[in-house]
């Protein structure tokens, strides 16, 4: 029975990156726009408020991410829950690993990324660019380990959160794309939408 589940859901999550990859240029233009507007301000962040600091707006992570949230929006791993649980479980965990066994590189890098997958699993938060996050939080510059818990809040809980309100935008900007794939979301915004317009027609 397991194991039939596990089939289903491979199959299932194979389906929708094949559907999602497909040759649209409709998707693709999406995809663009919305990964270069949400890497985009981080970016223009990074460049204005701390040019020459190694404290960075934008890790690495956040490319992976936007892979995700951009190019393939009906992901399970995709989904709000998963972008911003996995990056803050992955960060704090990068952060409590560094602060335990801060220089045993052979060790801190496996520990937090292992541990971040596992958390990530339990918390039902799987989003796989976590494990990068995790990562940067013990191998990075001395001024990101020197930001200890800071570096949960900004870059990591900031930067998600750029992410998702701009794929909150330009991912349910057309008929055929829905994102998050929660339905009372969206049926929520529908009912904002209709509020609004009936005011503005007052």
């Amino acid at each position: 029975m397991a194991v039939q589940k596990i089939k289903r859901s491979y199959r299932k999550t194979k389906y929708i990156l094949y559907k999602e990859t497909l040759v649209d240029f409709k998707e693709h233009f999406w995809a663009f726009l919305g990964s270069f507007i949400g890497i985009g301000i981080l970016a223009y962040l990074q460049s204005q408020t701390l040019p020459q600091s190694d404290v960075v707006y934008l890790i690495g992570s956040f490319g992976a991410s936007s892979v995700l949230v951009y190019g393939v929006i009906q992901s399970p791993l995709a989904q709000p829950r998963n972008l911003i649980g996995g990056h803050l479980i992955s960060a704090i965990i990068g952060v409590t690993v560094y602060q335990f066994v801060p220089d045993i590189l052979w060790l801190t890098a496996p520990l937090s990324v292992s541990l971040s997958i596992v958390f990530m699993q339990i918390t039902k938060t799987l989003h796989p660019p976590g494990g990068a996050t995790a990562l940067i939080a013990v191998t990075g510059s001395n001024e990101i380990k020197n930001m200890g818990y800071w570096y949960v809040l900004s870059p990591v809980l900031s930067g998600v959160l750029i992410l998702l309100a701009v794929a909150l935008v330009f991912n349910n900007m057309t008929s055929n794309r829905s994102y998050p794939n929660h339905k009372k979301y969206h049926k929520f915004r529908k009912r904002v939408a209709t509020i609004f317009k009936n005011k503005t027609e007052v």
